[in-house]
């Protein structure tokens, strides 16, 4: 291995295009102005970007919160109310004893004179066009006491219709069961029936 001169090495690298020495900066024309502190910088008063309150005054009085409260507890209550009567018609509407009754009603014949053919229950608006049942169906306890309107095709009516069972095991007795016309007739249809 032979030792290259230094000339020779000097200019092998100009040809690259590289540079073994540095470049000189740029000459200083002043020197730098450089301030020595005998301790910590003082900081800036905090009051210059947050100025304080020009009066002092009383903190604001806050609202009152009852008058929200009390409304959404009443919203509350009345969207609860309106959700248990939907669902408890639905319960009626869909119960045996009222298709029963409603079979009745389509069979008879002397009803269909008074309110003509097509005899069905009359929905209400507010209830989504499902009819309104008023009353209770409670077969557990022997008590069925009903009211609600039907129509047909030449007139409507009001069904009223009460059963009780007097004791355990024994069928339900009839106690109430005619058909009110808006008109006028009432047809009355107590007759043997046991649900």
């Amino acid at each position: 291995m032979t030792i290259l001169p230094r000339q020779h090495l000097q200019c092998t690298i100009d040809r690259r295009c590289l540079s073994t020495t540095s470049r000189p900066g740029p000459a200083a024309a002043e020197p730098p102005n450089v301030t020595i502190y005998s301790g910590t910088s003082r900081p800036r008063p905090y009051h210059l970007k947050h100025p304080p309150p020009a009066l002092k005054r009383d903190l604001p009085r806050l609202q009152k919160t009852w008058p929200a409260i009390l409304a959404f507890a009443v919203i509350g209550v009345a969207g609860w109310t309106a959700f248990l009567t939907f669902v408890t018609n639905q319960e009626k509407i869909s119960s045996s004893v009222v298709q029963q009754i409603m079979r009745e009603l389509r069979e008879d014949e002397e009803l269909r004179a008074v309110l003509g053919d097509a005899i069905r229950m009359q929905g209400e608006w507010w209830l989504n066009g499902d009819p309104r049942i008023i009353g209770s169906i409670s077969t557990m306890q022997g008590n069925i006491d009903v009211s609600f309107r039907v129509k047909g095709s030449k007139g409507a009516g009001t069904v009223y219709f009460t059963s009780i069972r007097r004791e355990k095991g024994v069928p339900f007795e009839i106690l109430r069961f005619k058909v009110i016309a808006d008109d006028g007739p009432i047809i009355s249809k107590v007759k043997d029936v046991t649900h």
